[in-house]
């Protein structure tokens, strides 16, 4: 190994180091963070109308501002071959967010029709893929795909009423999954300096 190589190596493992000693400083963050997820999703699970209506208003407003600086980012550049094109999904975008807006019981509707039809074409793409490659360990992608089905199928059978809980199950149960995943990330944040001492001791 040339000595410019073992430097770079140097350099990263310290950047490297930097950044875990900081991540274990503020450890308490990730975990005040991860509870703060956990909330979110119980009360959006507890109330999924209600996060349903949220959930698909933020998406309305999130479609707007894409589609304001998609027409900005379109003009910036200049004339070129692709400006249309950039101003046509802009305005798509924009119409779209108010449209989202502006209806967001039949919007949620729509987003719960789509989640039950992509539940039931992913869940049947599973089964047939995991039925005919047989790959390693198929039997739990076959379950997956069975789990995924079904779950299209019942939001489809149970539709309109499906409308009124299933984004915000989601909605909650991503919440829910993500603040449990920062809070055991903060936890082992916390141990590894337990950890890095107690290693130390038996070295020496």
């Amino acid at each position: 190994m040339s000595t410019d190589e073992s430097r770079d190596i140097g350099r990263a493992w310290s950047a490297f180091s930097q950044e875990t000693e900081r991540a274990q400083r503020h450890w308490w963050l990730f975990l005040l963070l991860g509870i703060l997820l956990v909330l979110g999703g119980i009360v959006a699970i507890g109330y999924p109308f209600m996060s349903s209506y949220a959930a698909v208003m933020v998406l309305g407003i999130v479609l707007i501002i894409g589609g304001i600086f998609t027409i900005i980012g379109a003009f910036w550049a200049g004339k070129w071959s692709a400006l249309f094109l950039q101003l046509l999904v802009g305005l798509l975008y924009v119409m779209a967010g108010v449209a989202v807006r502006d209806t967001p019981v039949e919007s949620t509707a729509l987003l719960t029709m789509f989640i039950a039809a992509f539940f039931i074409v992913v869940g049947a793409f599973r089964i047939i893929v995991a039925l005919v490659e047989q790959f390693p360990q198929w039997g739990w992608a076959l379950l997956n795909g069975l789990v995924t089905l079904l779950a299209g199928v019942i939001i489809y059978d149970t539709f309109p009423a499906s409308a009124l809980w299933v984004i915000g199950l989601l909605v909650g149960l991503e919440l829910l999954f993500n603040g449990w995943t920062w809070i055991m990330l903060s936890l082992v944040l916390r141990q590894i300096p337990d950890v890095a001492e107690s290693a130390a001791e038996k070295t020496a």
